[in-house]
Parts: structure tokens; sequence; C-alpha cells
């Protein structure tokens, strides 16, 4: 049986964020997303990757195995995720997914560890159409709402048609996933709250990702209920980075981390093997 391994650090406000560790091999960091966090968020991708990388599987503040804390606005989240990084004290991968592509572009920005930065569809509020934008403010008081009355599966009920397709909905309705997820909904819900009344300089700001020197892949799934903008927000990014590189997967959706990790894992492998050879990498798969 391989022995538990557990990564500690300390954010810049003083609160412990904590990580498993799996694989052997150069450091890479997975970051999960805007709901999740480093227990379930990449439970499907490690086997693809763990023979290649050793993974740290972080959960920031208020999820996991992490301490807690009042503050859940954009800087803690990017100071949670460079703290971590920073820790481990070697160059390191740095993956994000969804609402942790801001977080990790902050940490690429301010740390000289960071070596490559992977993002599978970030996302850009500014960039959301208008219709986009009315069903992710519904979702978000459903969810609510569910929350409130302690009816956490019901919430992630409710998140799951609103940024997957019904393939994908039918697809984790097969799996535990309302279940083992729902217990994050209040730390998403906070992180939700604190993002949309933040009105400081984020990590996606233009003069932010100049300072990203680091290459950077910004990853689509052709078939995301959310195509246009994740599109728009992986461009609008691009736009501003050093050494971005632009891919889509094809026939898969937002949660192809969860229902179609091989892919996923090829794509990073790639990436991050030629991420010092720019010039190498896949030029078929850019957009």
């Amino acid at each position: 049986m391989t022995e538990e391994r557990i990564h500690r650090a300390v954010s810049a406000d003083g609160t412990e964020i904590v990580g498993r560790v799996r694989g052997e091999g150069p450091p890479l960091v997975l970051v999960h997303g805007g709901i999740g966090d480093g227990e379930v968020a990449w439970e499907a991708l490690l086997p693809q990757l763990t023979d290649r990388f050793t993974c740290y599987l972080p959960s920031t503040r208020g999820r996991g195995r992490s301490a807690d804390n009042p503050d859940h606005s954009p800087p803690r989240l990017q100071e949670d995720v460079t703290a971590f990084v920073e820790s481990i004290g070697e160059p390191v991968h740095l993956v994000g997914w969804s609402g942790s592509g801001a977080w990790v572009l902050g940490a690429a920005a301010r740390s000289n560890l960071v070596a490559a930065v992977a993002a599978y569809e970030p996302g850009l509020i500014p960039v959301m159409g208008e219709d986009d934008l009315a069903r992710t403010f519904a979702t978000v008081e459903r969810m609510g709402a569910a929350a409130a009355e302690g009816r956490l599966v019901d919430a992630v009920r409710a998140f799951a048609p609103w940024i997957c397709t019904d393939e994908e909905v039918a697809a984790l309705e097969r799996m535990d996933f309302y279940g083992r997820w729902a217990a994050q909904v209040p730390a998403m819900l906070r992180f939700v709250q604190h993002d949309a009344a933040y009105q400081g300089p984020r990590s996606t700001d233009p003069e932010a990702l100049a300072l990203v020197t680091a290459p950077v892949l910004l990853l689509l799934g052709r078939k995301s209920r959310l195509g246009t903008f994740f599109t728009a927000s992986a461009r609008a990014i691009a736009e501003h980075l050093t050494d971005p590189q632009v891919w889509e997967l094809p026939g898969v959706g937002h949660f192809a981390p969860v229902l179609a990790p091989q892919s996923v894992a090829e794509e990073l492998t790639t990436f991050f093997e030629t991420a010092r050879q720019p010039a190498s990498l896949p030029s078929r798969r850019n957009t």
C-alpha cells in the first residue's frame, strides 16, 4: 500500500493550505476549480499522470484539509496557490480548471518557481454574453437557496446543467458525483460572492497577465455548453500573455477532467514535456 503523503503551506495571511501528494517525477500542482477541492477534483485524472509527475493536490481555504478564513477574495485565493507552489522549493508545472484559472495565472505572475501553466477553460465574466450571464445569476441564486436549507446535493444538481451538456449531466448522474462534491458548495458560494464584490486589480487584467513569462496553455473543450464564453475568455487572456498556446480538445465538455481524463492528461503531458521548446508544439491544436 502506498504511503500517504501530505504537503502543507501557509498562505500570506496565515491560513494553512494542505494537499495530498501522489506519484513520482517533476512536481505538478493541480488546483481545483470554483467547485470541488483537491480531494475529489482530479481523482479521474491522477492515474494518467502519476507515473510521470509528482502530483500535488492542494485545496484552497475552506476546502478539503485546508484551514478556513473569512476572506475568500481573489487576491487571497491567488496567495493560497502561490504559497503552496513556493513551499515546494523547486520549479513546478501548474494546472488550473475553470474558476482557478485566474488563481494559477496570478501565482505564475508572482512566483518565479512556476515553470509552465495550463488552465482548462478559464473564464472571464466581462466577456460573457447577456443570456449566459442571466443563466449564471439564476444558477447561483438556486444554489444559494438550496444551500441555505442544507440541501447541498440539490445545490450541485442546480450547478451541473448550467455548465455541463446534457451528455455530461447524464454521465455525472451515473457516478457518485453529486454526493462527493456537495461538501464544497459553501466554499464555492463564498468564492462567487467575494469575487463579485471585489473591485481591486485582478490577475487577468492585461498588465498582470503581461507579468507571466512562463509558457501558458489554455485548453478548451470543443463541446462545452458555454463554449462561446470560454473561447472568448481564452483569446482575451492569450492576447496579453508572453508565451500562450490555445488548444481545443474535440468531443469533450467542461467536465473533461472527470469524464475524459485521458484526453486531458495527454494534452497536459505533451505541453509540459515541450514547454521549453514552444516552436515544437503541435500547431494543429491552435485556435
